[in-house]
């Protein structure tokens, strides 16, 4: 019986294979069903509740809030100056960061992808993911150490009759650019490493100079995958709050008023966190005409 048993176990199990061999769909299906009923129910639920929460209200007296449908957190955030002024800020924080992030990983990208030699690559590669190992907060705090009173900034720039950025909107975009960096070294470092050797050479050959060459042949090629890191600097930094509050002094963005009004005033703090998800998605749909998406 036991034999028969076994015998029987192997004929389903070889019958199950063949037919997942035969309908490549199926076994697809099969192997994404649980990542994406995880991705359903944690993230696209937990944004549903937000997006749902964002229209109750909140009872001034008691501070309880009330499961009734309105409008007036939204209409509050489009009405309220203050409101306006921390979205603007939030995004235009968001955009200096990956303006910065781009300026500066495009020649570091391009020396270790096309100067360095190959050998010295992977070391050079590891050497800028480096930072990423670290922990967050011990960078953050250690950017507060260099731009404090008195501290490296300060110790680097009084000589020339300067002094350090101190705390503020400076150091908050500063300190965001030196933690995003490497997301958007990685991908321009890819692009510039399959460059072909041989568009460069034909560009030189037909008389272009160094300044058109870039222009014409090297940021074409490379455009998509900057928009490809920017993904990930432009959201990071939007959604970022502690930095902000280590670093940025007395200023505010999105996510110290979320943080702010989740005690006080849940559904207030709901329409303030939908406002990065929107713009996300909004820049998203921007740059998904570069290419970019594909070069994640």
């Amino acid at each position: 019986m036991t034999t028969q048993a076994n015998a029987a176990g192997h004929r389903t199990v070889r019958r199950l294979a063949g037919t997942l061999h035969r309908r490549p769909r199926l076994r697809l299906a099969l192997l994404l069903t649980a990542p994406l009923l995880w991705l359903a129910v944690l993230y696209l639920g937990s944004l549903t509740v937000l997006f749902v929460s964002a229209f109750w209200t909140t009872n001034s007296f008691t501070s309880q809030v009330v499961k009734v449908f309105s409008t007036a957190n939204f209409h509050a955030l489009v009405t309220t100056p203050v409101y306006r002024q921390v979205i603007l800020r939030s995004v235009g924080v968001a955009l200096a960061v990956t303006v910065m992030c781009a300026v500066v990983a495009f020649p570091l990208a391009f020396y270790t992808a096309r100067v360095a030699r190959p050998k010295r690559r992977p070391l050079l590669v590891v050497a800028i993911l480096t930072p990423l190992w670290a922990s967050y907060l011990v960078k953050v705090y250690a950017w507060r150490l260099i731009l404090s009173e008195g501290g490296l900034a300060d110790w680097t720039l009084r000589p020339f009759g300067l002094s350090g950025p101190g705390f503020g909107l400076p150091a908050t975009v500063l300190t965001l650019t030196y933690l995003w960096l490497p997301y958007m070294v990685l991908p321009i470092h890819t692009a510039l490493e399959r460059l072909p050797a041989g568009l460069l050479d034909a560009s030189a050959d037909l008389g272009a100079r160094p300044g058109r060459t870039f222009r014409s042949v090297v940021l074409p090629m490379v455009l998509p995958s900057v928009a490809a890191g920017s993904v990930f600097t432009f959201s990071l930094s939007l959604g970022d709050y502690i930095t902000v509050q280590i670093v940025g002094g007395k200023t505010q963005l999105i996510g110290n008023l979320v943080y702010s009004d989740i005690e006080l005033n849940l559904p207030m703090a709901a329409a303030l966190g939908t406002v990065p998800v929107a713009v996300i998605v909004l820049y998203l749909l921007a740059v998904r005409r570069t290419g970019a998406l594909s070069s994640l």
